[in-house]
């Protein structure tokens, strides 16, 4: 099936300077958008990003693999980038919601034995995907983070009543109630927000597909992302949910960990969940490196070789 090229309703090529193609893939909601990098004749691998981040923190590792012949979908989950937020009432749960993004690109290209890259909240949803279909996942990788976050218990359960009521307070916003802000102040918001994980080139890359200009206010900008995004204590797993799920993980498995990265609230989880997967397997391969959370979007080369030489193994 043929992917559309669309940007803001405009036909668009890809460029030398970019070496992309836009992509839209219809949803009921609307769309699923994203980045393709490389042949359109290769199957490709299909690259998540984290949490209210989007497809461009794949833009300085995406290039890369692409000149070592490899092809990349590097997708704006819903609600992130320039895909569609979901419809009014409805409600993100991050981890889950992502099955089914996954399952429904999968289907519209009708690909099969595919290939999962995945930062962040995008490598719990590739694990995810994974377990729940094992026979058709050929390669999982997974960056600074080895399956959905595992919070505390009671913390959790404190939190899902101002969870609720949060999430309903954001149906009261309007248009114009939306903040809006200068692109430097932007900028600034985003480099604060990730507090030294992201580089200022890296939060520059984000912001490409991260905002959007207010149509009635010159030189400002509003953040693409659904404020929605923001209430995630709904719809986390317990680490018996997460052992179940990485006992049924059956491709080839690479997971790279930052030095420097994301601190987790049960840090022993992350290598329980690994030696789960290694049991059965085909092939868990694991490298710890230097970097932040944002390894990937800061330094691409400093992960390239690794997943080029797993890719081809």
């Amino acid at each position: 099936m043929s992917v559309s090229s669309v940007v803001n309703g405009r036909h668009e090529e890809a460029t030398k300077i970019d070496e992309f193609h836009e992509v839209e893939i219809s949803v009921p909601w609307g769309h699923i958008a994203g980045k393709w990098w490389g042949s359109r004749d290769i199957q490709p691998i299909i690259a998540i990003h984290g949490w209210q981040d989007n497809s461009g923190t794949f833009d300085d590792l995406a290039p890369i693999l692409k000149e070592k012949g490899h092809s990349l979908l590097c997708i704006d989950l819903p609600g992130h980038g320039f895909s569609s937020h979901l419809p009014p009432g409805h409600k993100y749960y991050l981890w889950w919601d992502g099955i089914h993004y996954v399952r429904r690109i999968v289907k519209y290209f009708n690909w099969n034995n595919i290939v999962i890259l995945g930062h962040s909240l995008g490598g719990g949803i590739g694990f995810l995907y994974s377990a729940v279909y094992p026979n058709e996942v050929k390669k999982y990788i997974s960056l600074d983070i080895a399956s959905p976050s595992v919070r505390n218990l009671k913390r959790s359960c404190d939190l899902l009543g101002p969870a609720i009521d949060k999430f309903l307070s954001y149906e009261e916003l309007t248009s114009k109630m939306k903040p809006s802000y200068s692109y430097n102040d932007m900028l600034d918001i985003l480099i604060d927000a990730h507090k030294g994980s992201v580089t200022k080139k890296g939060c520059e890359i984000l912001l490409r597909r991260g905002i959007r200009p207010v149509e009635d206010q010159d030189g400002h900008y509003y953040f693409t992302r659904d404020p929605r995004l923001k209430v995630a204590a709904l719809g986390f797993l317990t680490i018996e949910q997460v052992l179940e799920l990485a006992s049924r993980i059956i491709c080839e498995v690479l997971n790279i960990k930052a030095k420097k990265g994301y601190n987790f609230d049960n840090p022993e989880h992350y290598d329980m969940v690994l030696n789960r997967i290694e049991e059965q397997a085909k092939k868990m391969e694991r490298h710890e490196i230097e970097g932040t959370h944002h390894l990937h979007l800061n330094d691409g080369s400093s992960v390239a070789d690794i997943i080029h030489n797993f890719l081809v193994s």
